[in-house]
C-alpha cells in the first residue's frame, strides 16, 4: 500500500510543507525535539523527498542518509540534492527489511514510518531494523498520528487537512485517510497503532526511556493566525511524537 501511494505523489509531496498544520505545527515541534545535530550522524526513515534529510543537513549534521520505500520520492529527493548540493546521501529501501548499513548512525528518524507496518511482526521488524542502525545510546525519533485522535469532521480542513477513519481494521490498528488540501488535493492512507502497541514493539526491538511528546505551535503561527485560530488544534493534536533510545 505505501509504495504506490507515495510513488503516485513523488515530488509533490513538498507541497505538504506549506500547510498550516506541518508549517507551524509539525516542522517546529519536530525540529525542537531533535534538537542540536552539530557533529551527529542522521538516518532518515521514510524520508520521502528529503525535507528533514536536508535541514539536519543544513544544521550541522556530519552525514545523512535518506532512505524510502518509494523510488519516486528518492528521485525527487535526489532531484533537490542535485539542484542544491548539501552532500545528503538516499537510497530506496523497505525500513521491514532493511539492507544492514555500513555505519551505525547517532539519530534516527520515522516521521510517518511505522504506521505503515501492514502486521505487528512488520511494525516488530522496523523497530528492529531501526535500533540496529543506531549506535548503542542513540536516539529515534517518531512522528506519527496521535493514537488518541478520532478522526472525522471538518475540524482540520482550516490546518490545510482532512483526517479520516476509513472503516477498515488491519492487524496494527484502524486505517485512515490524510487528505492534504492542496490543489489538487493528495489522499494518503495508513493505519494507527495504539500506544501500547508501539510501545511494546519498540521496548521488544531494545528500545528504552520512551517518551510521548505533544506537538506545539510555533510562535511564528501565532503572529500569522492568531491564538484563537489554533484552539482545535491544540485542544486535540492530530500528530504526536514520540522518542526513545537504543
Amino acid at each position: 500500500m505505501g509504495v504506490q501511494q507515495y510513488d503516485e505523489i513523488g515530488e509533490a509531496f513538498e507541497g505538504f510543507k506549506s500547510l498550516p498544520l506541518t508549517r507551524y505545527g509539525e516542522v517546529p515541534s519536530f525540529l525542537d525535539l531533535v534538537g542540536d545535530v552539530r557533529g551527529k550522524s542522521v538516518l532518515d526513515l521514510a524520508c520521502g523527498t528529503g525535507f528533514y534529510s536536508r535541514e539536519f543537513k543544513r544544521r550541522g549534521a556530519t552525514e545523512v542518509l535518506g532512505v524510502d520505500i518509494s523510488g519516486e520520492m528518492v528521485a525527487a529527493a535526489q532531484r533537490l540534492e542535485e539542484g542544491d548540493p548539501l552532500g545528503v546521501r538516499y537510497e530506496v529501501g523497505d525500513v521491514a527489511e532493511l539492507r544492514p548499513l555500513d555505519r551505525r548512525f547517532d539519530i534516527a528518524l520515522g516521521v510517518q514510518l511505522l504506521n505503515y507496518a501492514q502486521t505487528i511482526a512488520e511494525l516488530e521488524a522496523m523497530c528492529r531494523n531501526v535500533h540496529r542502525g543506531l549506535v548503542p545510546g542513540g536516539e529515534f525519533f517518531v512522528l506519527a498520528q496521535s493514537p488518541d485522535y478520532p478522526g472525522g469532521g471538518q475540524d482540520l480542513a482550516r490546518y490545510g487537512f482532512l483526517c479520516e477513519p476509513t472503516g477498515e481494521k488491519i492487524e496494527t490498528g484502524p486505517r485512515f485517510r490524510v487528505t492534504a488540501l492542496l490543489d489538487p488535493p493528495i489522499s494518503i492512507i495508513g493505519a494507527v497503532p495504539s500506544r501500547e502497541l508501539y510501545e511494546a514493539s519498540l521496548r521488544a526491538a531494545g528500545f528504552s526511556e520512551l517518551t510521548w511528546v505533544p506537538l506545539q505551535v510555533s510562535e511564528a503561527g501565532v503572529r500569522e493566525f492568531g491564538a484563537d485560530f489554533w484552539t482545535d488544534f491544540l485542544a486535540e493534536p492530530p500528530l504526536e511524537m514520540l522518542r526513545c533510545r537504543a
